[in-house]
């Protein structure tokens, strides 16, 4: 076992909080995820997935395991797919963290978005799926399912940029100079607030979607920890910063790929399918919308770096994905010049 998870222990508590759990046999960390340790969990009764805060010091708001069970536990009878969570622990005198148990979905997790080993035709397939599963996400009645106050009130981006240059600079370990010229611009060019809010995910991308094993269907969206009450515009930036990242960064994105070629739809073809889905013409200010995300994205990852330097990263890749902040940044740089 790793990060001293106590397997009787683990027994123990899950057959008196778990009601069908019984008869645990074997724990496994699953290798990726950045922020929250992750674990298979095969017992008598079934196989589960156990989700923890990462140990040693952690940041303020992050590695909200809390919130993703919250969320997911609200979605559960929308037309948004989640997995079946059975028991949130908020006593960190358990293990000394949060955690939570949900029900092992079998299924596959896309890693690479040129999806080398589908038909074009179902590359298509699953990009649709993927467009129309945000859609569904950013139109669930929020008060319909009890999360009204799932998020702070106010302008989104004013709070996220606040939040996020905060969190960057907590975690900077070097100076990168593309960062600091969009938390030098991003504040003062946001658009006018235009009203709306949605719940959204946070970190929308393909490898935070489960697909059916043998289909293209969307079966769990997984990784919730960065949810909340904001603008639905930003999780289809985030997503679509993808087309704009290398092939082979750590991150591997689309950046060069023949699209066309593939089935995979190019950015603007993405974004006027999500407007279709939820009966808008047009996403004005949209170069803003990107070069948040990456920003955004930037001053995460940075975060990661930042625990692996101290030796509380999850994931062996963590200090490559610290890398990408200087990629990041310049790529949000260049949205802005663009616009």
């Amino acid at each position: 076992m790793t990060d001293a998870i106590d397997f009787n222990q683990l027994d123990q508590y899950l057959s008196q909080h778990v009601p069908e759990f019984h008869g645990l046999r074997h724990v496994e960390k699953f290798p990726d995820g950045q922020s929250n340790p992750t674990y298979k969990i095969q017992a008598d009764s079934g196989v589960y997935v156990v989700r923890m805060q990462p140990t040693g010091d952690l940041l303020k708001s992050a590695h909200a395991v809390d919130r993703e069970y919250r969320v997911m536990a609200a979605l559960a009878n929308t037309d948004v797919p989640v997995p079946d969570v059975l028991h949130l622990c908020e006593d960190r005198n358990v293990f000394g963290r949060l955690f939570f148990v949900m029900r092992f979905e079998p299924g596959r997790v896309l890693w690479n978005p040129q999806l080398p080993q589908f038909s074009a035709a179902d590359r298509t397939a699953l990009y649709a799926e993927m467009n129309r599963v945000l859609a569904t996400l950013h139109n669930v009645d929020i008060n319909a399912v009890g999360l009204s106050e799932f998020g702070r009130p106010g302008n989104y981006y004013q709070r996220q940029i606040e939040r996020w240059t905060k969190q960057y600079q907590l975690s900077e370990t070097e100076s990168v100079v593309a960062m600091d010229e969009l938390i030098s611009w991003l504040p003062d060019n946001m658009p006018d607030d235009d009203g709306q809010i949605s719940l959204i995910h946070g970190d929308y991308r393909i490898d935070n979607i489960m697909f059916s094993a043998h289909g293209t269907d969307a079966i769990a969206l997984l990784d919730w920890e960065l949810s909340t009450l904001g603008h639905p515009y930003a999780d289809l930036a985030y997503q679509c910063m993808q087309w704009q990242l290398a092939t082979d960064a750590v991150v591997p994105g689309l950046a060069g790929v023949n699209r066309g070629a593939l089935g995979i739809p190019d950015e603007r073809a993405y974004v006027e399918l999500y407007c279709q889905h939820r009966g808008l013409s047009e996403i004005p200010h949209w170069s803003f919308y990107l070069a948040f995300s990456f920003f955004r994205f930037a001053a995460i990852v940075q975060g990661v770096k930042k625990r692996a330097l101290d030796g509380n990263a999850s994931n062996p890749k963590a200090l490559a994905y610290g890398e990408l902040v200087p990629v990041l940044s310049a790529l949000g740089c260049r949205a802005l010049n663009e616009g």
